[in-house]
């Protein structure tokens, strides 16, 4: 019998990447590529594609950008971290180290926000305890995220 797992913003978690779609999307202008749900990809690829231009370059160094892995929350023994569902990517982690604050210019945090608003992505940098910068996850059921896409794709 197969086990049902849920990630923290409540989307299906799997070991088996087939099993939730995992896909790897290029990020449009650079070289990287980042593993997501097939669901989330035109977010995750529009979202990245914009901080690419507007914020700031993803350099693809070593370790520095990634989606998909199962694993819980740092921290955490019980609760799967959004990366399990592959709902969540982690953009420059280098220079936006976990619980590191004002890794960003501070003229560009507005940018950040309206641009996860416009994906349907929360900024791990508006976390209350332990701020994550680097982070960007899925804020939207699934419903929500396929009614955003369609509406984003009719632009």
């Amino acid at each position: 019998m197969k086990q049902n797992f849920f990630s923290h913003n409540g989307w299906k978690a799997s070991q088996d990447q087939s099993e939730i779609n995992i896909v790897s999307i290029p990020i449009e202008g650079t070289k990287v590529k980042v593993r997501c749900a097939k669901a989330v990809a035109p977010l995750i690829a529009g979202f990245c594609k914009d901080f690419n231009e507007l914020i700031e370059p993803i350099e693809g160094g070593a370790l520095d950008d990634w989606g998909y892995a199962f694993r819980m929350v740092r921290g955490s023994s019980d609760t799967l971290s959004n990366h399990a569902s592959g709902t969540a990517i982690d953009l420059n982690a280098t220079k936006h180290p976990l619980g590191k604050i004002g890794t960003f210019p501070a003229e560009k945090v507005p940018m950040i926000r309206a641009l996860a608003k416009k994906y349907g992505l929360a900024w791990g940098g508006d976390y209350r305890n332990r701020k994550d910068e680097m982070h960007f996850e899925i804020n939207l059921t699934p419903a929500k995220a396929a009614e955003l896409i369609g509406r984003l794709e009719k632009k």
